[in-house]
């Protein structure tokens, strides 16, 4: 560990001693994890993954709470030969991605239109490790339709707009999936309503595509 940056370092001390152990283990409790990424494009299939953040929340179904563990965060540039110093200072791919698996551990993934982000990092994943994530995806999207009834609502920004949030940069991996995040304690209510577990959450997001748009 003593050959990496710095600020490596500090993302790996965080994984090792986060408050995520054990969590899984006890009754009511769940652990999620909502990202964003930031790419060289639209393209799947060719283009590069350059970012990735992600914000853990905890989910106490005894309790019917949701709340953000800004404690339990991470966020890595990756490195590739491209124009840009953010680029050049970043992480050489097979390290960031897993340090990303080790911040998951086994944590489900939620993320806004949820494909493209799976696609991506799927690729690079089974590109520098060989394999792909094994966590569950969720698509935020499916959570928002099917909670907040006739809200004419399509984009992540119309979304920010009807609840009033404010994304500190929009299109920057970090702000965005803290952003994402407060939009799901928006819907939480009603989600947590109709749920009572994971389970429960991925069933619910299932019946979207007998929706019509």
């Amino acid at each position: 560990m003593s050959a990496l940056p710095q600020r490596a370092r500090a993302w790996w001390q965080r994984i090792l001693s986060g408050p995520r152990a054990g969590m899984a283990g006890r009754p009511g409790l769940e652990r999620w994890v909502v990202l964003d990424v930031e790419t060289s494009g639209l393209d799947t299939a060719q283009d590069k993954l350059l970012a990735i953040a992600a914000v853990a929340l905890r989910v106490d179904w005894a309790r019917a709470r949701l709340d953000i563990r800004l404690g339990d965060s991470f966020e890595v540039q990756l490195r590739h030969d491209m124009t840009g110093q953010r680029q050049r200072a970043g992480l050489e791919p097979a390290l960031a991605l897993q340090a990303f698996a080790d911040f998951l551990q086994s944590s489900p993934l939620l993320a806004f239109r949820s494909g493209f982000d799976e696609s991506l990092i799927g690729r690079h994943c089974q590109q520098h490790l060989g394999r792909r994530l094994h966590n569950p995806w969720l698509d935020m999207e499916h959570l928002c339709v099917l909670t907040q009834g006739s809200v004419p609502a399509r984009s992540l920004d119309d979304w920010f707009q009807h609840f009033g949030i404010e994304c500190a940069q929009r299109h920057q991996a970090a702000a965005d999936a803290l952003a994402e995040s407060e939009l799901l304690l928006r819907i939480w209510p009603a989600l947590s309503r109709q749920c009572r577990g994971w389970d429960d959450v991925v069933r619910l997001a299932g019946h979207r595509r007998w929706l019509r748009d």
